[in-house]
């Protein structure tokens, strides 16, 4: 199994390579360069069995040589072990035929926390073998960060600095990045918005005399490995509700579109899903560039679902490199045009895209009152990203085909916003309950490449 670049430019690795590596040295990002099948006897017989067994069957075509199959297995273990419910990813039925997944039951409550868990465990076990020593610098809306932070804090080999918006991310959020005491962690409050962050952390990378003297990696969605394994819930949920012999449909609140992107990966390798729904908030590009309109920046309006409040959605150049039949000089060009404000896609490519994918955009009022609505009609608590996917798919689910609905944080890392409105003030999981007494550790910083990278030189531990 090896992996290639959205922009053609980069040379073949393996899948360890591809993790550790994270961005392609041309810009671009890793993807396989062919899609493993499952037969739909294969995928039935997922049918009872326990969340570590499927992702194992699910992912393992995928690493190739870089784990033995004892050694995968034991890496899959440890990284489900600490999760707070037996069947990791569980469903809840909202409606008549729409049904909600569960995802944060993890360390971090978010979904964040099956890719994140999984990746430090695998580079623990890779970096361990080859007695290196990386940097992991992420940028993160919220969710990402938090779980990074608990994947790798303590682990041997690994330094890590996380940007994250100053301001623009809840308290719980913030406080799960900032109160980890381990001394290879680092959480640094940057000037300016996600994308502000997402745009210093790819120059890092594009700056390959401070990547390599550093050891940079990185755990963004940008890293196949995170989109990897996401793949997996998909599987579990649809074969509990009754796949491959009948289809389903997701929604998926998204920003970065790598969630929905592994649904996408799903489907190709067999998982017959009917339509995969993204759900936005109000900064929108990505609904308005799937409706026809193109892919134009705008500015970013925060909101109650900051994970959502993103311009620039890295893995939607994935989705574009299959749309444009793996074309990475078309890829190249694309992403030459959105550093000028945007660019429109063309009439083939878009065509296999709304093939794939459809869309919703969900305004505030109508985020915060779904969040009342399900409670007073279901008993159930969405945070606002989650409120987002259900109002979405209440508006495109289709009689006779079960719709499930991604549910991608818990309800109190948002407990403002929930607490606005349904007047509930959604209390943390006991393991959490000191989480606003412990003291906080935190940098901020600039918006600038220089200063960041002089401070990460500095507080490296080797």
């Amino acid at each position: 199994m090896h992996y290639i670049s959205t922009r053609g430019a980069a040379p073949l690795l393996t899948f360890e390579e591809a993790m550790l590596t994270g961005l392609a040295r041309d810009g671009g990002l890793y993807v396989p360069e062919i899609i493993p099948q499952l037969s739909p006897a294969e995928i039935a017989a997922f049918e009872g069995q326990p969340y570590e067994e499927v992702a194992y069957r699910v992912m393992r075509p995928f690493v190739g040589d870089s784990f033995g199959d004892t050694e995968f297995r034991e890496i899959i273990d440890r990284a489900y072990a600490g999760f707070g419910h037996a069947a990791r990813a569980p469903l809840v039925q909202l409606d008549q035929g729409h049904f909600l997944l569960e995802l944060f039951h993890g360390p971090t409550l978010a979904f964040k926390d099956f890719a994140m868990q999984l990746i430090g465990q695998m580079f623990q076990t890779a970096l361990g073998r080859r007695g290196d020593r990386v940097t992991i610098v992420g940028a993160t809306s919220g969710d990402t960060g938090s779980a990074a932070i608990e994947a790798f804090r303590g682990l041997d080999n690994v330094d890590v600095f996380i940007l994250y918006p100053h301001g623009r991310i809840s308290e719980v959020q913030r406080r799960q990045m900032t109160t980890p005491t381990e001394s290879n962690v680092h959480a640094l409050a940057m000037d300016g918005d996600f994308d502000d962050c997402q745009a210093r952390l790819k120059d890092m990378f594009n700056d390959f005399d401070f990547r390599d003297g550093v050891g940079l990696a990185g755990v963004n969605s940008i890293n196949w490995g995170r989109v990897l394994a996401q793949v997996v819930y998909f599987f579990t949920s649809a074969v509990a509700l009754g796949a491959p012999h009948r289809k389903v449909s997701f929604t998926v609140p998204t920003g970065n579109f790598g969630d929905i992107f592994a649904g996408y990966i799903a489907k190709r390798m067999g998982l017959p899903i009917d339509r995969l729904v993204v759900a936005t908030n109000q900064n929108d590009i990505l609904h308005r560039c799937l409706s026809g309109q193109g892919y134009h920046k705008g500015a970013t309006q925060p909101s109650i679902s900051p994970s959502m409040d993103i311009q620039v959605s890295s893995n939607f150049e994935r989705a574009l490199f299959d749309a444009y039949d793996r074309d990475g000089k078309a890829v190249a060009q694309l992403m030459e045009e959105l550093k000028a404000g945007g660019f429109e896609v063309s009439q083939g490519a878009m065509q296999v895209l709304q093939s794939h994918y459809s869309s919703g955009a969900v305004s505030e009022d109508e985020t915060s009152a779904t969040i009342k609505t399900l409670l007073d009609t279901t008993g159930e608590l969405l945070c606002p990203h989650s409120a987002v996917g259900v109002k979405v798919a209440g508006d495109r689910r289709v009689a006779g085909t079960p719709m499930i609905t991604l549910a991608t944080a818990h309800p109190a890392k948002f407990p403002d916003a929930v607490a606005a409105a349904t007047g509930v003030h959604p209390p943390l999981p006991p393991r959490m309950a000191d989480l606003y007494d412990r003291p906080e550790r935190v940098t901020r910083v600039p918006n600038d490449l220089g200063a960041l990278m002089d401070h990460i030189k500095g507080h490296r531990l080797t």
